[in-house]
């Protein structure tokens, strides 16, 4: 295929506006669509803000900015996308809406557009079927907020053709993006791999093991992480955490591993959502800015419990990681790079596992089944494999 120089981006939200951004930095012509008028003139005046912003740090100037905005057009007409090499759906998370756009979509494009959904949770096999033309269609899942965020998680259906694959992950390199490619399953790479750092923290609260504060403060202060779980599910929102656990544990069968918690569904459902809603794991004031429910300094937590919090969850973290790549959801450079660069995590949990020693992952896991006698702590067969082999990941 020749090189895209014509982008489409479908949905004028958040999601869709940076994903713009990122393509007009990339020297593409974009055309931004979306039905509603006022959504369209939010994008605009939103960009012009960020960019102004961007000179004010030094970071671009003035011909630049120019050079952004001039790249991206505005409109309100799906026919309007008729000479797009690449498309980009950016909508809400459902299927049946995806597909209607699509089809119609489709009966404007030439026969070459690569069609792509920026879906995070739906299946792009799914979603492509809708299509006359299904080898067309590839998922690539960008990260909030699109331009800050280095991952892109690209993800063939069973139906993309390896043309595709190839002009679609050589686009997004061109923007500046690491590229890592995931197999088409429930989560893809990150909001699968991710899982236990969220749910494995509720479960060590609703056992009565430590508080919100000792919890988030053990992963940062043992672990390095920017932000602990229940700051992160604040920010996020636990109505969308919850969402995407519910959605990862139905998709997945029910297994066990992703089973969500009732303390997140009833924070949910009584609308303590987190920083949007003022209150959450924590208060919150009308700037956003967090008022402790519980005062808890870093001398306050005992290094016995902060290790025994940050050993559990990082384990868990690890044997997800291991099990896809024992499903060949990506290679081992992919997983580790989706985690550090799609989620900021410290480090690799793959090069972790190799710090921490592959015989003490198992031990852990082991330690953790021997425990509690449910599948939830199974650990992964190549974690045993490659102890039993003396193997490391890299």
């Amino acid at each position: 295929m020749e090189k895209i120089s014509k982008i489409g981006i479908i949905g004028a939200g958040t999601m869709g506006s940076g994903i713009a951004q990122v393509a007009a930095t990339g020297d593409c012509k974009v055309k931004l669509f979306d039905t509603n008028e006022s959504a369209l003139e939010k994008a605009k005046n939103a960009l012009a803000n960020i960019l102004n912003r961007l000179i004010e740090k030094g970071k671009i100037d003035t011909a630049e900015k120019s050079r952004i905005e001039g790249n991206i057009s505005y409109v309100n007409s799906l026919k309007e996308l008729a000479d797009s090499q690449l498309v980009i759906e950016a909508i809400i998370e459902n299927l049946e809406i995806k597909q209607k756009v699509f089809q119609e979509l489709e009966s404007y494009v030439s026969e070459d557009c690569i069609i792509a959904t920026n879906t995070s949770s739906l299946s792009v096999a799914s979603i492509a079927s809708s299509l006359q033309k299904p080898e067309r269609c590839i998922g690539i899942h960008f990260f909030n907020p699109a331009p800050l965020m280095q991952l892109v998680e690209v993800v063939p259906a069973i139906q993309t053709s390896g043309a595709v694959l190839e002009t679609a992950s050589k686009t997004i390199k061109n923007w500046g993006k690491t590229v890592a490619i995931a197999k088409d399953t429930p989560g893809f790479i990150v909001n699968r791999v991710a899982r236990p750092f969220y749910g494995e923290a509720l479960r060590i609260y609703e056992e009565g093991i430590a508080s919100f504060s000792e919890i988030d403060t053990a992963m940062k202060d043992m672990g390095g992480f920017r932000m602990g779980p229940f700051e992160l599910m604040d920010f996020i929102g636990n109505d969308v955490n919850y969402t995407v656990t519910e959605t990862v544990f139905e998709a997945f069968y029910y297994d066990p591993r992703y089973k969500p918690s009732f303390t997140q569904k009833r924070y949910s459902e009584a609308g303590w959502l987190g920083r949007k809603s003022g209150k959450g794991y924590y208060n919150y004031d009308q700037n956003g800015n967090r008022e402790e429910i519980e005062t808890v300094s870093s001398s306050a937590v005992e290094t016995s419990l902060s290790k025994v919090i940050f050993n559990r969850i990082l384990v868990m973290l690890i044997n997800e990681a291991a099990d896809a790549l024992f499903w060949n959801i990506a290679s081992a450079e992919d997983i580790d790079n989706a985690m550090t660069k799609g989620v900021n995590y410290p480090k690799g949990l793959l090069a972790w596992a190799d710090e921490k020693g592959i015989d003490w992952c198992v031990q852990q896991m082991d330690n953790l089944y021997e425990t509690y006698r449910e599948d939830r702590y199974r650990c992964s067969p190549l974690l045993r494999k490659m102890s039993v082999e003396s193997k490391t990941f890299f």
